[in-house]
């Protein structure tokens, strides 16, 4: 076999074969002979067969196949003797392809880049330091009471706080636009959840009272069409509910599978809070960490790659539509969509295989005890979650890349230069959720 590698644009190789004509002939004939063998064809007896006729009905499609066979074996044999790492599926053109020649065929491929890592101890990488305090935890007690409140209604003037149920038109230079108008919608006034003006022009109004609203859609609302728009509501008030806020008491408690007083529950809402936390600070390290690496390590990267990755988001965007993929209109979901974070993804997939190679890191089975652990200490029955995870290699395989890449943030930060920020609970937590 001869092989020669061209290199051409970018990430892009040409591999050229050539294939002795009596490798592929000699395992034509065998194939023909073992055909004959077994070939069932009207007006001959089994295993009686002529070679010729057997020749003019299959010869073409056995050729085919070896041809096939030997291109692919060829190939992957080629790659191994250049050292050449391809990515995504080749390209394949027979040159020549006849009886009595050499096979000769060219393969067009991208190959994994080479990556050489600058070190690691030059980065500059944030880490937030939070804690959780006694206000932040009053300030939970209120967001979790509100997500338990009660609506009743109410015979007075609506406030801030107070949930209407409204029915609404809207009109721009006398026509109702579309998307302007509902009937028995729910709105809680301050939520923030109309346009400006729309909420604080129904304060003081009572069930039954009807409002106009002259008012402006934002310079930068959404819809195009009704960017800085004038526009005029109408507004009627069906009812004004008044909210009631649950009392920290031992009923309100067992909500939260806390069987104990006041001190038992701030003790478990202390502890998730710091859990979070805790979370919230190491993935914002980590985001440091793979910033930091992406860009101090600009690498090329393959298109089919990239391809790949945009093809599993949309994927994955599809099921969470909870659409069935084989109708759905792809174009809906156009590459555009993918591309950046695809490219981001791939950059970073690319970049920590070259690290954890150059570091040698692996974890050790009992690093990967103990995340699993950790998630099944969650759980109702934390030994059924752990024997899960320790009886599927699906699932082994995912938590040994996650604690990889705790154990490459570890290694750089242990190397590298962190700066401290010091920030409040909210904000560590709004940090890690705009991130996400």
């Amino acid at each position: 076999m001869q092989v020669s590698v061209e290199a051409l644009e970018g990430l892009e190789r040409l591999l050229k074969l050539e294939i002795p004509a009596d490798q592929i002939d000699g395992e034509v004939q065998k194939r023909v002979v073992d055909t004959a063998k077994r070939a069932r064809i009207d007006g001959f007896r089994p295993g009686k067969v002529p070679r010729k006729v057997i020749v003019q009905r299959f010869g073409d499609s056995i050729r085919a196949e070896v041809v096939g066979e030997v291109a692919n074996r060829s190939f992957q044999e080629a790659i191994n003797q250049e050292k050449l790492q391809p990515v995504g599926t080749p390209a394949i053109d027979i040159e020549t392809d006849e009886a009595g020649k050499d096979l000769r065929f060219t393969a067009k491929f991208e190959v994994f880049p080479e990556v050489k890592l600058g070190d690691p101890s030059t980065l500059t990488i944030e880490k937030l330091n939070a804690s959780v305090v006694d206000k932040d935890i009053d300030n939970m007690f209120d967001k979790l009471r509100d997500q338990r409140a009660e609506w009743s209604a109410v015979d007075r003037v609506a406030a801030d706080g107070d949930k209407l149920n409204i029915d609404f038109e809207g009109f721009r230079d006398g026509e109702q636009f579309e998307g302007g108008s509902a009937k028995e919608q729910d709105l809680e006034l301050g939520s923030g959840q109309m346009i400006p003006g729309f909420e604080s022009g129904l304060v003081g109004a009572k069930s039954g009272d009807t409002r106009e609203l002259n008012l402006s859609f934002p310079d930068d609302y959404h819809a195009e069409e009704l960017k800085g728009a004038a526009v005029k509501f109408n507004v009627t008030v069906n009812a004004v509910n008044e909210k009631s806020l649950p009392a920290l008491d031992k009923e309100f408690f067992k909500l939260f599978e806390v069987d104990g007083d006041l001190d038992a529950f701030k003790a478990n809402v202390r502890e998730n809070m710091e859990k979070q936390l805790q979370e919230a600070i190491d993935a914002g390290l980590k985001k440091s960490v793979m910033d930091g690496l992406i860009e101090q390590n600009p690498v090329d990267l393959p298109a089919a790659l990239i391809e790949q990755e945009v093809n599993s988001m949309r994927m994955q965007s599809i099921q969470r539509f909870g659409a069935n993929v084989d109708d759905f209109d792809m174009s809906l979901l156009p590459d555009e969509m993918f591309e950046e974070q695809a490219k981001h993804r791939v950059s970073l997939g690319v970049i920590l295989n070259q690290f954890v190679q150059d570091h040698e890191i692996k974890p050790e089975r009992e690093q990967l005890i103990e995340f699993i652990d950790d998630i099944a200490s969650s759980y109702d029955d934390p030994d059924e979650v752990r024997n899960m995870y320790l009886s599927n290699e699906d699932h082994l395989r995912q938590v040994s890349m996650i604690v990889t890449e705790k154990l490459v943030v570890e290694k750089i930060e242990s190397v590298a230069s962190v700066t401290e920020k010091t920030v409040d609970y909210d904000t560590a937590m709004e940090s890690h959720q705009a991130s996400q």
